[in-house]
Formats: structure tokens, sequence, C-alpha cells
């Protein structure tokens, strides 16, 4: 299973930083006696390989070479490709910008790696052979992509950032057989498409006869992309026992770079 974090956002809203906001340090882990900070995009790299990814692709623009250098080849047993979206152009072009490397065959699952959310596995509530998303109840769905499902969980329609939208339930990722990515891409290919949103790309599938499930099974959801979600989430991350800080093991099969990854963030 293939798992697209797209990256190459310039982060604006959390500016001026040092480095890729991906890598902003929130919360730390523990191994015996020593603590580490951890980087943001590291909950979501850990809750995908925990809903069964075994290959990631990181979509990062041309200056964000910090977050290779960082990831490396492998993490946690999964392997690790990058794919460079050239300047910002939307969710969409982000996320398909990894077409070239998915199989018709091959689930996929997408999040977005500023974001922290629980329960940690999550992912695994969704099915494999349709378009589902993993849907969290918020007290301010018009700043997010707020989707409205019928009493069965078929999403009828998704609201991006709309003031006064039907649901307070979001998004907060995305799982798909490869087939149905693929037809999305096309889809999103058409003269007459190319949506900068992936919200208004999947109500163009519907109203042509897709299908699509929304899953209420999260529970928080924390966009770290300001200060103020910043925060949110260190208060989130003392409230809870995020038991994944420490139950993934070091990739013995990966690069140095991977390893060293382990090392760090890990121990």
């Amino acid at each position: 299973m293939w798992g697209i974090i797209p990256a190459a956002g310039a982060g604006s809203r959390i500016q001026p930083l040092a480095f890729s906001k991906e890598l902003l340090p929130v919360g730390g882990r523990t191994r015996g006696e020593e603590e580490r900070p951890r980087a943001v995009s590291e909950y979501l790299v850990e809750r995908m390989i925990r809903g069964g990814a075994d290959k990631l692709c990181f979509v990062i623009s041309p200056e964000k070479s910090d977050i290779l250098e960082y990831y490396g080849a492998a993490a946690w047993g999964a392997d690790i490709a990058y794919v460079v979206q050239p300047s910002p152009a939307g969710l969409c072009d982000a996320i398909f910008r990894a077409a070239v490397l998915i199989q018709q065959t091959e689930p996929v699952v997408i999040g977005l790696p500023d974001t922290i959310w629980s329960p940690v596995d999550g992912l695994q509530l969704l099915p494999s052979d349709v378009l589902s998303f993993l849907l969290f109840p918020v007290e301010h769905p018009e700043f997010f992509d707020a989707v409205v499902t019928d009493a069965d969980g078929r999403v009828l329609q998704i609201a991006v950032k709309q003031r006064g939208a039907s649901s307070n339930w979001i998004w907060g990722a995305i799982k798909m057989p490869g087939r149905v990515f693929h037809a999305l891409h096309r889809l999103w290919l058409s003269p007459e498409r190319h949506d900068e949103y992936f919200g208004t790309l999947v109500n163009a599938w519907i109203a042509r006869g897709g299908v699509a499930m929304g899953v209420p099974g999260g529970e928080e959801y924390v966009d770290v992309g300001t200060l103020q979600g910043y925060r949110a989430a260190i208060r989130l991350l003392q409230q809870t026992s995020d038991d994944d800080n420490s139950r993934f093991r070091s990739d013995k099969k990966g690069s140095s770079d991977g390893q060293r990854l382990n090392r760090n963030a890990i121990r």
C-alpha cells in the first residue's frame, strides 16, 4: 500500500521558520530515560504505517531537501520515494504527482503532514475497495472540507471551506484502490477541471456516478499549520497518551539515512 504525503506547501501561515513546516518539532518520544523531539509529519507517517502502508511518497518542492535528508530512503519498515511539485498548484496537483508510482491494484492512503489526529489506528477503519474518508468532528468546519453523508455513510457532497456547512464532520485522511486513484486522476486531467481542491474533484466524481464513503471514526483533529493550531497540538499531546510514540521498531532493512532517522526520532 502506498501512502502519499503532500509536503510541497510553503507553510506561510506559520513562517518564518528555518526549515520545512513538516519538520516542525511537536511533542516528543520517550525511550527509556531519553526523550527526543518529533517532527510533526512523523505522526502521519506512523499512522500510515499502522494503517498498512509499506511505501511512502513525499511530494516536495525543489526547496525542501531537508525533508529528504530527514527521512532518507526508509523509515520504520516502509520504503520512501520523493517526487517534486515544481510550484504550488493545489492539493490535487500535489497528490497526482505520485501517479507514476501507483499501480492499479495497489491501495492508496493520503494524509496531510501538518496535522495530528486520533485514533492512531484510524486508517484501519477505512475500506480498501472504495474511495473513503476518515471523518473528524470539528467546531469550525468552514476552515476545512466538510463531508455530508447519508444515513448509510455514502458521501453526498463535500463543502470546501464553506460557511454554514450542513455537516461539522471533515475529512482528515483518505483511502482508495489504485484504480479509483487513476480514475480520479483522469477526471482531473479533463480540460474543464484541473481542480485545486480535492473536495471539488470528488463532487464531480460523485456527480458522474462515482461512489465515496465517509467513516466517522475520528476523534481529535488538529491542524498544526498555524500558531494557534500548534498550541492546540501541544495541549492535545499533553492530554492524551499517544501510544504510538515507541511502538515502531527501527527499519533494519533501510538505508543508512532511514536508520539514522530511527535512531534520532525513536530512541
